[in-house]
């Protein structure tokens, strides 16, 4: 898939795109991600995209003029997914993810300062979304979350893609304990039933223990149908 970013700060993705699961979708060829400058596309000599709200106001708004230039400048099957992070958005989940997964081109509009003119999210957004109820300086990072978790799931960037399948919130449940050698460390012991190579067993009692979990922590998770 094809992923174009829009940013005041194309910098920050260097070593992201470079590093770990995101490097290997990007050198398998699996993802490629754009990372565009707003700045590119100011109508000021000075390359200025800000600029004070009307009404007053503390802050800066992002001006219309560069989101606008920079869409029109974007391949035409890109445009029907524009992503914007903004805390009004609906909040990012792992159903979410599986379904942009499935698209060949998406956009990410990265806000900064007090906000971005509200005509660019009438007329170019397509969805708004949110990574959790607070506040951080931009849509950088909430960018590359979501880069990095549709990157997962391209074929043939895990070793196995099962694995992504696996993790929490797949099923609508937080994962399960994990353990690895040595078996005994410290006095903490792996469960005897991990060691036992009874897979049936070990299945029943890693659906089990992530229920447990799921209850304590996110117990929403279990009723939740959207």
């Amino acid at each position: 898939m094809k992923i174009f970013v829009l940013t005041l700060f194309p910098p920050l993705f260097d070593n992201f795109l470079s590093e770990s699961i995101v490097g290997i979708a990007l050198a398998e060829k699996k993802t490629e991600v754009y990372v565009r400058d707003l700045r590119d596309y100011s109508n000021n000599p000075k390359r200025q995209v800000d600029d004070y709200p009307y009404g007053g106001g503390a802050g800066m708004v992002l001006k219309p003029e560069p989101f606008f230039n920079a869409w029109d400048s974007l391949p035409v099957n890109s445009k029907k997914n524009v992503i914007y992070f903004t805390p009004q958005g609906r909040l990012l989940n792992q159903q979410i993810v599986k379904e942009y997964s499935q698209q060949d081109e998406i956009v990410i509009f990265c806000g900064h300062y007090k906000e971005i003119d509200h005509r660019v999210r009438q007329a170019l957004v397509t969805d708004e979304l949110s990574i959790g109820d607070y506040v951080v300086s931009g849509g950088e990072l909430p960018a590359m979350i979501l880069i990095d978790a549709l990157c997962r799931l391209q074929e043939g960037v895990l070793n196995d893609i099962n694995s992504a399948y696996e993790d929490s919130h797949e099923q609508k449940l937080l994962g399960c304990p994990h353990y690895t050698r040595p078996p005994d460390f410290r006095g903490l012991k792996v469960p005897e039933v991990l060691l036992s190579g009874n897979h049936k067993e070990i299945n029943k009692w890693r659906l089990q223990q992530s229920i447990e979990t799921t209850k304590s922590i996110r117990p929403e998770l279990l009723t939740d149908e959207k």
